[in-house]
């Protein structure tokens, strides 16, 4: 990380106060969390869950589960890291309105951040696909845990979202229908690859943006269109951009300023350095 480059971006956000923050997996990889793509913005691993075959295939979803009773210990168990602090300290001192975030995990609003858009839910909540009931997530997994005991002492390295690097065979892993209609699949409250934002979502994300004085994109290689709209968007009404991100993105040519620093490093420097110019109150 080079701190012209910081300094340059600071610059950019004292120019431009108020901020909408659109952030990916890259902020929350230093929290303990696994990633999708690399530094050119190709997948890592094969693709995840796609919401057709989850909500088609039962042998589908006794793979999810089973694999999310390893795997969503370490979503359950992480902890914001410097960037999900430094933003919140950033929006304290009005450099930014909001965030937008493609995560999943909540660190942002653990963290302190007070005008969050979850643009693709949340994982620690599950619905029912048939009568709209909700519970916490943990709730289900000790269900699971009781029906399926022998697959708790079972250990995997830890994917993306709370899926686990867990390959067996699954066919006689038991998951639970709700038991409020007796009939429901249980899903996370998150959109799954294949399946769309809530529309009141996108509007409300596009509310932020059109508030507010351009964006910064952080952490993510908006190569899913569900972020990039709103590069795109923010390129169309003339409001400026500027990128923290290790390695390519897809809305590279539309930046401003673009810093190559992890999330980690580059917010927690960029926040000391606008507060040293202009401390919170």
């Amino acid at each position: 990380m080079q701190q012209d480059s910081i300094a340059s971006l600071a610059v950019f956000m004292a120019d431009t106060p108020g901020l909408a923050v659109l952030t990916g997996a890259g902020i929350s990889t230093a929290s303990g969390i696994p990633d999708y793509r690399d530094d050119q913005g190709d997948w890592k691993r094969s693709p995840p869950m796609q919401h057709q075959a989850f909500m088609s295939s039962t042998a589908a979803r006794q793979r999810y589960w089973a694999r999310a009773l390893v795997g969503f210990r370490t979503l359950h168990e992480a902890q914001p890291n410097l960037a999900h602090h430094a933003l919140a300290r950033l929006e304290r001192q009005g450099s930014i309105a909001g965030i937008i975030t493609q995560n999943v995990d909540g660190l942002h609003q653990r963290a302190g951040s007070r005008r969050v858009i979850d643009l693709h839910g949340r994982a620690d909540v599950v619905r029912c696909m048939s009568c709209g009931a909700t519970r916490p997530r943990q709730d289900l997994h000790d269900e699971l845990g009781s029906l399926n005991p022998q697959w708790l002492a079972l250990g995997a390295h830890a994917a993306p979202d709370g899926d686990a690097d867990l390959e067996r065979d699954f066919s006689d892993f038991r998951v639970p229908a709700c038991a409020g209609c007796r009939e429901g699949i249980w899903k996370p409250d998150v959109v799954f690859f294949g399946d769309s934002v809530p529309r009141h979502t996108v509007e409300e994300a596009f509310a932020l943006l059109d508030e507010s004085a351009g964006l910064l994109v952080v952490g993510s290689s908006l190569m899913v269109y569900s972020g990039y709209r709103f590069a795109r968007r923010a390129s169309q009404a003339g409001q400026p951009l500027a990128c923290l991100n290790l390695g390519r993105t897809r809305a590279d040519d539309l930046f401003a300023v673009k810093v190559a620093a992890s999330a980690e490093q580059g917010l927690a420097a960029l926040a000391e350095h606008l507060e040293a110019v202009s401390p919170a109150p």
